[in-house]
């Protein structure tokens, strides 16, 4: 009896601290979609307290005692009470000075950030992401020692749990030897054609909102527990029943727009489809950063690129914005929304040379934990990395380390989280196509429910009862194998078919 009460106790705390985490993130999307430039100093000081207050409440001496008393039954219980060991653990190895002095470095260095970019000054930062690093090493020194691991792992733990840099090193150095040659005949074949006709303008923002909202509730986003909003950078937050996307409007491009609202929706679908049973429990969260990435991108990459589903796109598009219709048409889509092109810009990288741009950040991150990279150097070690891998270099500081918010915003460690993901999604849909062998048909109706209901079964209602590798391992019927992107990746750049933008599927 007692054991169980300690159990009960445990969830009634993590359930405390879990609404205290939402709080923030709300006021994280107030800050990033609504929130006036006046208001971030005022605003570090709330995000602060909120992470000193889940803190406290997550190191308090009975969280120790009930962890040490507590005894669960059943496969979710176990897994719930093995997270919140873990969770404390990581808890417990930082003070709460740092946690505070973290979360106040971290939103006025991203406040920063946003002029800094805007400028292209990256000397604007350079002090203040200089403590945000000084910081982040301090704290990935005491996780390491309490987990046993090394700094940098530590941190790569706290988005993806049981994965770290000894995984991922080689799985990057495979993808980079695969792209010195993919890359360059994607280019030739790519140039043996006509370039892709671009859809002319001007696109009205009313008329991108009002489709940018219809096609998320296309893809399965129910307004009831979800906003749409606008922001510099789109992203996805919230909770999983109140989840905000944003997405941000061009005039002159629809595509951009379109896009980040069919990734962000990914993102917001598993956080609607996770375990409602164990809300505000460790194990009914997203099993990590990685495997969220893959739900963003199974929907983006794998099925609104579709041949078949641009087939629909397409028409709905011409229908919103009139013009010519051979512009909307799914070859030309796909010919315009899948081309190769190196760029200096990640979120805008296709799909091949999209990991370059992450194996540059997870090499530089890493020096930067280890001390072997200094802020002073960043700009010109960005430089230097980013012309070894795809042979460009960015013209100013915006277009290179300054494009990206993580670091300016403490987040180390989640980058490799983005490659994982893609490789995770091109896995997982090859094993949706087996069992569903009309998937296309439904996707040229604009329909991906068939998708969806073998995610909600496969992924997102097992929340983080199993680990990435095991979820991974159950749906496909292995763990996570880099090939299977690689095959995609032939199969939709690398044919003499895929230069004409036909997209054979897997």
């Amino acid at each position: 009896m007692t054991n169980h009460l300690a159990y009960d106790r445990l969830v009634d705390r993590f359930r405390l601290v879990a609404t205290i985490g939402e709080c923030a993130s709300m006021l994280g999307w107030d800050a990033a979609a609504i929130m006036p430039p006046g208001g971030g100093q005022a605003r570090g000081d709330q995000l602060a307290v909120l992470a000193l207050l889940g803190h406290r409440n997550l190191i308090a001496p009975e969280t120790e005692a009930d962890l040490a008393a507590a005894e669960a039954s059943g496969a979710w219980e176990s897994a719930n009470l093995g997270l919140m060991r873990h969770a404390y653990k990581r808890a417990k190895a930082l003070p709460a000075d740092l946690v505070e002095a973290r979360a106040k470095a971290n939103s006025n260095c991203e406040k920063i950030w946003r002029v800094a970019r805007g400028e292209a000054d990256f000397a604007l930062v350079k002090p203040h992401l200089a403590e945000v690093l000084h910081l982040t090493r301090l704290s990935a020194t005491a996780l390491s020692e309490a987990l046993g691991i090394s700094p940098y792992d530590a941190l790569m733990d706290g988005y993806q749990h049981g994965i770290g840099a000894g995984d991922v090193a080689p799985v990057f150095a495979a993808y980079e030897d695969f792209l010195a040659i993919a890359l360059s005949e994607a280019e030739r074949l790519q140039a043996r054609h006509r370039d892709p006709v671009r859809p002319a303008g001007p696109f009205p923002i009313a008329a991108q909102e009002t489709l940018c909202r219809d096609l998320a509730q296309r893809l399965g986003l129910d307004f009831n527990h979800a906003r749409l909003d606008r922001s510099a950078h789109p992203f996805s937050g919230g909770t999983p029943t109140d989840v905000r996307i944003t997405t941000r409007y061009a005039e002159d491009d629809v595509t951009s727009a379109i896009l980040a609202v069919v990734h962000e929706t990914g993102h917001a679908l598993y956080e609607r489809g996770l375990p409602p049973a164990y809300a505000r429990q460790p194990v009914g969260e997203a099993a990590g950063m990685a495997m969220h990435e893959s739900q963003s991108l199974i929907v983006e990459m794998q099925a609104v690129r579709s041949d078949a589903f641009l087939g629909w796109l397409g028409g709905r598009l011409h229908a919103t914005f009139g013009g010519e219709p051979a512009p909307y048409g799914a070859e030309n889509l796909g010919r315009l929304w899948r081309r190769v092109r190196r760029s200096t810009i990640r979120v805008d990288a296709d799909e091949l040379t999209y990991p370059a741009h992450v194996i540059l950040r997870f090499r530089l991150e890493r020096a930067m934990i280890a001390g072997d990279l200094t802020v002073a150097d960043l700009p010109g070690a960005w430089n230097d990395g980013l012309h070894a891998l795809l042979g460009i270099t960015p013209p100013d500081d915006a277009q290179g380390c300054l494009q990206d918010i993580h670091w300016y915003d403490g987040a180390f460690g989640y980058f490799p989280s983005y490659t994982l993901g893609a490789m995770a999604a091109a896995q997982l849909m090859q094993a949706a196509r087996a069992t569903i062998p009309t998937m296309d048909e439904a996707f040229g109706r604009g329909d991906v429910s068939p998708l969806l209901v073998w995610l909600r079964t496969h992924v997102h209602g097992i929340g983080s009862r199993l680990g990435f590798n095991t979820i991974m391992e159950q749906a496909t019927g292995r763990k996570l194998d880099p090939l299977a992107f690689q095959n995609h990746l032939r199969l939709r750049y690398l044919t003499p078919a895929s230069a004409f933008g036909i997209d054979r599927g897997q």
